[in-house]
């Protein structure tokens, strides 16, 4: 007789081998119940982990927030820590001034955004675009970059740095560099619209968002006092 705790009374049983067959068999139970959830928190606990910076299911903030501590340098050689940035939404995209497509419409998209937000933009916004082709874009070429795009605006930031210090900025977001072994880098399409404290509001993707989607979003964000 097995009882709810696993227990089991061998007096009821005359047969050894019968007596045995029950033993291994709620044993067995036992072991596996106890195998699936030590299985299910170990799975619940990665997932918890890999959320980063980003949402739940239901729109609440994680408790990490997307700025790490990387220094990085702006389009005009200034340093720019990523956690100096927080106290304003920000919009977070990922370009490489040698891309060949989806990067300029990432950057005529957000120019579009810029001009629809007018003074909001430095004052009270923040647009940051981040090379994922350090090796290849510093200050002078995100300069002639920005200028190229009509993209040169008080608040907004071409950053790069050293490939280490891009890796650690992207880890913050989730992402990572393809580098492909001929040297060509791979496009990260990620828009981000990031609260004043850091934490991720929403994610877009940069060749389907329209830009007044991400102005709405960026107004009910200063409406609401970081969230969207």
């Amino acid at each position: 007789m097995v009882g709810s705790a696993g227990q089991f009374t061998a007096a009821t049983l005359s047969n050894d081998s019968l007596t045995k067959t029950v033993v291994r068999d709620v044993y067995m139970n036992s072991h596996l119940n106890l195998r699936s959830v030590f299985i299910a928190v170990a799975i619940v606990t990665s997932l918890i982990a890999a959320a980063g910076c980003h949402h739940d299911s239901e729109g609440s903030a994680a408790a990490a927030s997307c700025l790490t501590d990387a220094k990085l340098v702006d389009q005009n050689g200034n340093s720019v820590a990523l956690t100096s940035l927080k106290g304003k939404p920000l919009l977070v995209d990922f370009i490489y001034t040698s891309c060949p497509g989806p990067c300029l419409m990432e950057t005529a998209k957000l120019a579009n955004v810029a001009l629809r937000l007018g003074n909001d933009l430095g004052s009270k916004v923040t647009i940051v675009s981040i090379s994922v082709d350090p090796e290849h874009d510093g200050p002078k070429q995100l300069l002639d970059y920005s200028r190229q795009q009509g993209a040169d605006e008080k608040g907004w930031y071409f950053l790069t740095g050293g490939p280490g210090d891009i890796d650690r900025a992207l880890a913050g977001f989730k992402l990572s560099r393809q580098v492909e072994p001929d040297g060509s880098v791979g496009h990260l399409v990620d828009m981000m619209l990031v609260g004043p404290d850091g934490r991720l509001i929403r994610e877009y993707n940069g060749e389907v968002v329209k830009a007044q989607d991400i102005v709405d979003d960026v107004k009910k964000t200063l409406n609401k006092g970081g969230a969207a």
